[in-house]
């Protein structure tokens, strides 16, 4: 067992207080709207620091573990392309500005709204099958990584029985998350994740720090330069033979930014928690920041394994971790281990309790999330819509509660059953396009553009459905069938080439049949509370900020930006702007003259000490908006007059449908 007693208690203390605090919020959680959406209370850096979180999960840091040690800083490079689409995406307010406005808890909500009630379950099926599949892995790849790094045996034996571990760890976690969520819905869930951020972010500069005084610089580039040509781990620009996470990967994620944005429902209570439209786009600004972190963690871990197993100068610890890997039967399980299982030798007593304590809080950060957002999605959008009358808030709470542990049940045994056999984010792409497919063209469309119809929502989502179940089915069936191996060995498309295809057939189905079937524009002002409809919290009082000429114009400051907000978009768009000229001035060179490996390793290593001080900054910077954030929503809870109708349902928009009737 790696762990020691100090690590134990690390490990134990940090659970302790993530259990008080959840259970504290109990006492702030009084309606259906506290439980979903925290009664639209959470301030920028509250939100941003616990959605950030959220999305963290012991799955993601597995999966950017595969994707870093096969692709190294290389691949790091097209991550840069994307820079500038999600700064206007951010500084946009790109769909989460107006979603916000409409006031809908779920999307599936919005989506009766726009379209029509027949449509919301529809969606919030595919939502909710689409979601549950692609979280069901989650808590079996938490329990591997724990029991990995942690050496904990395969089995145990308890009162002369014999238990497996994987099944054991799995029942704690999801145990732990199912507890938070059931406390406080959506505002223990909320306050749990800031603390955990703030935890794993500054774990995450110490391992940093200590990797990079253990590994010299010069070791981790004499090592990645002995890549063969055509997988540089240094120069994109030699990466040919990589077959996943190449450039086009990275485009296909460019394009997701701004089609997929609020697409993916596995956090969307915090989608709709910001006090404001307005603090909802700065969360949404601040979000790079929030993240530069753990990217370079991402970045860093797998690139330093890499090293520690094939440096010649690191030959004993590489040694003890290969036999640690190669106890491990699964070949898959083999690659996701990879990272953590040679960190486990890297590090000292102390830390191995901490990466440990951090790991488990992205795992419970990532799993209460998901299961109140499935959980809800399943009360709100497919059984709420089928009610004429509607429940009591007792009533509905409760209901929520048993969906919630509904979802952990299913995780659960899906984990414990279900063999994984792709990447990561291939089967996270692959099960997501079963509902992202369509829902992109869906959401921007009933945002944005006044002729989108209930029949183009239809056709768009089902085209999605198809292609993504088509191609889910094909690549688990592929090596079975003799005829499809003949053809070629493997399925010639991974996840991101199928999502891709999907996204550009529901895209044209969209439209096409919109055009076809609109018979008379949608009154967007009164959907999203504009003019004549708007309500009291629709916009913010800024400084009446009115000057900035043309610059201001095209950044987007509105009255409601004070000088803060003002000064944190410049920095935005200066920080973007420097790594994109970066990144444009490199592409030339790199694709005229040729950079060489020592000048790349010196470009790493710039990136590597910038974004650690940037990082280091933001910790303490985002540590006091978000405490100041946590107080002022124990205030306005505290002081905050319930609404027993704001629960989900909709009633006000039925006149304002032209295709309401309209048949699936």
């Amino acid at each position: 067992m790696k762990l020691s007693l100090l690590d134990w208690c690390i490990v134990g203390g940090f659970l302790a207080f993530l259990i008080g605090m959840a259970y504290m919020a109990q006492r702030y959680t009084r309606s259906v709207s506290d439980f979903l959406a925290a009664n639209r209370s959470a301030g920028r850096y509250l939100l941003t620091l616990a959605d950030g979180m959220a999305g963290l999960g012991a799955i993601a840091v597995i999966a950017n573990f595969e994707k870093f040690y096969q692709a190294g800083f290389a691949a790091s490079w097209w991550g840069l392309m994307m820079a500038p689409l999600g700064m206007v995406a951010a500084l946009s307010g790109w769909v989460a500005y107006r979603y916000r406005e409409t006031r809908a808890m779920t999307m599936a909500q919005f989506f009766e709204m726009r379209y029509s009630r027949r449509f919301r379950i529809y969606a919030g099926i595919l939502a909710w099958v689409s979601g549950v599949l692609n979280y069901g892995v989650f808590p079996g790849i938490t329990a591997l990584f724990l029991i990995h790094f942690c050496g904990l045996p395969e089995s145990f034996v308890l009162l002369g029985v014999t238990f497996s571990t994987l099944p054991f760890i799995m029942a704690v976690m999801l145990s732990i998350a199912a507890c938070f969520t059931l406390f406080g819905g959506m505002i223990a869930v909320m306050i749990t994740d800031f603390f955990q951020g703030q935890f794993v972010n500054i774990v995450f500069l110490l391992i940093m720090g200590l990797l990079l005084w253990n590994i010299s610089w010069s070791d981790i580039i004499s090592t990645l330069e002995t890549a063969p040509k055509g997988k540089s781990l240094l120069n994109p620009f030699d990466q040919g033979e990589i077959k996943d996470f190449n450039f086009w990967f990275f485009a296909i994620f460019g394009f997701k930014i701004f089609y997929n944005r609020l697409g993916w429902q596995g956090s969307q209570g915090y989608f709709c928690a910001a006090k404001s439209p307005h603090e909802q786009k700065m969360a949404g600004v601040l979000a790079e920041w929030r993240s530069g972190v753990t990217y370079l963690m991402f970045l860093i871990m797998p690139i330093c394994a890499y090293v520690v197993l094939h440096h010649d100068g690191y030959s004993a610890i590489a040694d003890e971790a290969q036999a640690a890997i190669h106890q491990i039967d699964d070949l898959q399980t083999q690659k996701q281990m990879l990272t953590p299982m040679v960190m486990s030798q890297l590090f000292p007593v102390g830390l191995i309790g901490l990466f440990a304590a951090a790991m488990i809080a992205a795992a419970i950060s990532t799993d209460d999330t998901q299961l109140h957002s499935w959980g809800s999605i399943f009360i709100q959008d497919v059984v709420l819509p089928f009610r004429n009358k509607p429940f009591t808030p007792k009533q509905q709470l409760l209901l929520l509660r048993l969906s919630v542990v509904g979802v952990a049940l299913f995780a659960f045994f899906w984990s414990w059953f279900f063999p994984l056999r792709d990447y990561l984010f291939m089967y996270m792409l692959l099960t997501g396009t079963i509902y992202l497919g369509g829902s992109g063209a869906v959401i921007i469309g009933g945002l944005y553009w006044r002729r989108a119809t209930t029949q183009g929502a239809w056709i768009s989502m089902t085209v999605g459905l198809i292609i993504g179940a088509a191609g889910i089915t094909l690549q688990a069936v592929w090596t079975s069938v003799p005829a499809f191996v003949e053809l070629t060995p493997e399925f010639p498309l991974n996840g991101a080439w199928l999502a891709m295809i999907a996204y550009v057939c529901s895209i044209i189905c969209f439209v096409g049949v919109s055009l076809l079937t609109c018979k008379q524009p949608f009154n967007l002002e009164k959907m999203l509370h504009r003019g004549e409809y708007a309500l009291s919290d629709s916009r913010v009082a800024g400084d009446n900020y009115k000057g900035g000429g043309l610059v201001g114009r095209l950044i987007g400051f509105t009255e409601e930006f004070t000088r803060g907000d003002r000064i944190i978009y410049r920095l935005k768009v200066s920080w973007t702007m420097f790594w994109f000229i970066c990144f444009i001035v490199g592409t030339v060179i790199g694709l005229t003259v040729g950079i060489s490996n020592r000048v790349w390793g010196h470009w790493w290593l710039f990136t590597v000490i910038l974004g650690g001080v940037v990082g280091a900054i933001t910790v303490v910077w985002f540590l006091i908006g978000g405490t100041k954030d946590l107080f002022e929503l124990f205030r306005i809870l505290k002081q905050a007059k319930r609404k027993s109708a704001d629960d989900g349902s909709v009633h006000e928009f039925d006149e304002h449908r032209n295709d309401h009737d309209v048949a699936p």
